[in-house]
């Protein structure tokens, strides 16, 4: 764990510098990117994700290598390299493809990576690691520690992208850096229309409220947001879901770990409230087309929200299996063409202005969302100095209206995984508290370094 000094706020970041890397080789002239009716959905608001190395060489000519080879990856990547602002006509947000570059911040740590709270993020990040700069949507940050680690943070704004089309900008850097053969070629068309006329199921009505930033700002929200991480062991996954199948269907990993996790909420939420529900993010590039990769490559927002909900009762008596049934059913729905079709249509239908899922907004009880980065790259991330040790996303936000779970693959290769959470209090007591330690409070030792 991090040292006392670290742990009460003694842990420093310098800004050494500051430098603005635009794109380099054949670019289209300066033209706008219209967002598409499910960028719209996903909104504005910064995404991060953080990786650790160790001792990877002498940073400046590390930071010479990186800098060229992001300019190389933006000529691919134009619209990263742009600027997003309001079209006063819409008043929609679009993408100025004008090449302003990419903001890269180098700065200095006063501790080693070994000392490092890995565990509670909420004082580690957020103005140390994490600058915020709303001219560039695309930032990013290498920190040197005086034990010659780095990390790299890289911050976007979500109206560019999901964590798909991120995880590919990330790759296509690294095999640049690599000097490997490019295996991403990037789809900017933004060409998920509505049909004509729209028209959608009236469920989405339920689920999905046009709102104003007012609304956004004002919503319900958990009073205070704990940022934790997590490890989980393998033999843990793999018993949660031997006991996910234990009725004889065939579950996920992620529907098992769902289901514990939402079993565990039901004791952590106020007994006033009869029910609860759970969310799982999921990608829609493959519901659109039998050719499962034709839209692989397709960057941009394509992403719904699935909820599930029920007594909480029902969560307290039931068993892993049984939970299990209900997710399953709740991300079919989401999971084909026609779900993603009517969303669409149901944002051109309410366009113009903000739209938000009800659940994420605060409304209709308590909710935390799963977001499953099981592809997201994490060892692969090589610029030419080695693997991460770890890899994670993070978030400034301040205001949620859910909690918040992202699991992805641990950087060991050993079958463990690494968790992000954000979450009320009761909810992280009653996660390490429970006599399975399934979750595990991230530690140097399972980093290694």
């Amino acid at each position: 764990m991090a040292t006392n000094d670290a742990l009460h706020g003694k842990f420093e970041v310098e800004i050494i510098k500051k430098t603005v890397v635009k794109a380099q080789g054949s670019l289209p002239k300066s033209h706008i990117i219209s967002l598409s009716n499910l960028d719209l959905l996903s909104g504005r608001f910064p995404v991060t994700y953080i990786y650790f190395y160790k001792s990877p060489c002498s940073i400046d000519p590390l930071n010479k290598t990186l800098k060229s080879s992001l300019a190389q990856c933006l000529g691919h990547f134009y619209p990263f390299a742009g600027r997003i602002s309001q079209n006063p006509k819409s008043e929609e947000p679009e993408i100025i493809c004008d090449n302003c570059g990419v903001l890269v911040i180098e700065a200095q740590s006063n501790i080693p990576l070994k000392e490092f709270d890995f565990y509670n993020l909420n004082k580690s990040l957020q103005g140390k690691l994490i600058n915020i700069d709303p001219q560039f949507p695309v930032q990013v940050q290498i920190t040197n520690y005086i034990c010659g680690g780095i990390s790299m943070t890289f911050t976007f704004d979500h109206a560019l992208g999901d964590a798909s089309a991120f995880s590919k900008f990330l790759i296509t850097w690294s095999e640049i850096a690599m000097g490997k053969k490019i295996s991403c070629s990037p789809d900017h068309s933004r060409n998920l229309r509505a049909r004509d006329p729209p028209s959608y199921d009236p469920s989405f009505d339920e689920a999905f409220i046009s709102c104003t930033m007012e609304e956004i700002r004002t919503m319900p929200t958990i009073g205070t947001l704990l940022k934790r991480l997590y490890y989980i062991d393998e033999s843990s996954v793999k018993r949660l879901q031997l006991l996910a199948c234990a009725n004889g269907s065939k579950r996920t990993k992620i529907e098992a770990f769902s289901a514990y996790i939402w079993k565990i909420m039901a004791n952590a939420i106020e007994k006033n409230h009869k029910y609860c529900k759970i969310g799982f993010l999921v990608d829609g590039r493959t519901r659109f087309s039998k050719n499962h990769n034709s839209m692989v490559n397709y960057i941009g927002n394509m992403l719904s929200l699935a909820f599930g909900e029920t007594y909480v009762t029902n969560l307290k008596q039931g068993s892993v299996a049984d939970i299990s049934d209900i997710i399953h059913k709740a991300i079919l729905k989401a999971t084909n063409e026609a779900h993603f079709r009517d969303l669409i249509d149901w944002v051109e239908c309410h366009r113009p202005g903000l739209m938000i899922s009800k659940s994420v907004l605060g409304l209709g009880g308590p909710a935390i969302v799963i977001s499953s980065g099981r592809r997201f790259p994490v060892a692969e991330l090589d610029f030419g100095f080695g693997s991460p040790v770890i890899g994670t996303v993070c978030s400034t936000i301040e205001r949620l209206g859910v909690g918040y779970i992202n699991q992805r693959p641990g950087a060991r290769g050993d079958g463990s995984w690494i968790v992000s959470a954000i979450l009320w209090p009761e909810m992280v007591e009653a996660l390490e508290s429970d006599p399975d330690r399934v979750f595990q409070p991230m530690n140097v030792d399972y980093i290694q370094l």
